[in-house]
């Protein structure tokens, strides 16, 4: 980051800021002592105005959410222009992404910058089967990464953030990147996204103990589909966003996905949660899932999936049950979608993901009026 501000900053006035919830990694000594002495390889010969820092430790509940309220609050008090935040394990960060994180804000009016990443077909899954689809359907913008993790914004979103009454929610614990996104949709911001190459970091395959994470993101997107219910039901149509940066190619690190495991347990948990999921699910949804259990080859079609998480959407929204348990019984239902999709694009390139996901976002866009309806 330091690189980044010096070479394509170095006119303005920087500050870094680790905000801390205490971290045994080492990571504020790192962010202390760390300095570019030498700027000839940035291909400049000083940097005009120093960078500064700021480690400090956050107060609230432990999370990243806390950890951005910080920031937040150290870009309202210092008036900043812009801001750009990053994941703390990434291994793929280069100065070029502070450029692309906050040019967009500075020099073009926009609030707030999406990251758009190439990332192995099989990671990201999250994001690609769930989280994409829907906040396309709902908000009406393509937007590739809504909890990428790597994010610009002005410091006039970072002051409405603050206003919104979220940090004693979950948002403080693990919602933050799809709270921001949505915050910013939602409320008639300016978003963008920015290419930034690669995103490497701790990948794991999809077949692992992911159940977690899945509630904790589907759990954060359904509470923002209660408070933005007036905005999304209005939406029509869906438009791509700017997207600025060059596209290239580049080389990613394989993930290896057990697909029968997976399948393994979509059709488990489909006998053994039966009675919970006619609870959650339509009668039609059940149907096809255990007609999909028993396909060979395994087939779990697009819109039926829509039907099943907006079948989610509404249990959680009636409170059929708790959303914690209603949200647990998802995970064999996400793999068995996951598993699907592999197969599907076990022999495609970078291209022909993108257009597989594109079939499976239109479908979530083709069911969203029964969304609708049932929330009505």
């Amino acid at each position: 980051m330091q690189a980044g501000f010096a070479k394509y900053f170095p006119d303005h006035n920087a500050i870094l800021i680790n905000s801390d919830g205490g971290s045994t990694d080492g990571t504020l000594e790192i962010v202390e002592k760390t300095a570019i002495d030498d700027f000839q390889p940035l291909l400049i010969d000083q940097r005009q105005n120093l960078l500064s820092k700021i480690v400090t430790p956050y107060h609230g509940i432990p999370g990243k959410g806390s950890a951005f309220r910080t920031i937040f609050q150290v870009a309202k008090e210092l008036k900043v222009k812009a801001c750009a935040v990053v994941d703390s394990d990434l291994r793929s960060i280069t100065p070029e992404w502070i450029d692309l994180l906050i040019r967009p804000v500075l020099n073009r009016g926009f609030d707030f910058v999406n990251p758009y990443y190439l990332r192995h077909k099989y990671d990201g899954t999250i994001t690609n089967s769930i989280v994409y689809p829907v906040t396309r359907a709902l908000y009406g913008k393509h937007i590739r990464q809504p909890i990428g993790g790597d994010f610009g914004f002005s410091g006039k979103l970072a002051e409405f953030y603050l206003t919104k009454d979220v940090w004693g929610s979950d948002v403080a614990r693990f919602g933050i990147d799809i709270w921001m996104t949505t915050t910013a949709v939602a409320n008639d911001f300016k978003v963008c996204q920015s290419f930034l190459g690669a995103k490497i970091h701790a990948a794991k395959d999809p077949s692992a103990d992911l159940s977690a994470m899945l509630t904790q993101v589907v759990s954060s997107l359904f509470m923002l589909m209660e408070e933005y219910h007036h905005i999304w039901k209005e939406v029509k149509t869906t438009t791509p966003v700017p997207l600025f940066g060059f596209e290239f190619s580049v080389g990613l690190e394989p993930i290896l996905v057990n697909v029968e495991r997976m399948t393994n347990m979509f059709s488990l948990g489909i006998s053994e949660l039966s009675d919970l999921l006619s609870d959650i699910l339509s009668t039609e949804c059940m149907r096809q899932l255990v007609e999909a259990g028993l396909s060979d080859p395994f087939v779990f079609g697009d819109e039926l999936w829509a039907h099943v998480i907006y079948d989610y959407a509404l249990a959680c929204h009636r409170k059929v049950m708790s959303v914690d348990h209603i949200l647990k019984t998802l995970t064999p239902l996400y793999l068995g979608k996951v598993a699907s999709l592999v197969q599907d694009m076990a022999e495609s390139n970078a291209h022909e993901v993108e257009e597989r996901l594109e079939a499976l976002c239109l479908a979530f866009e083709k069911t969203k009026p029964y969304l609708i309806k049932g929330w009505d």
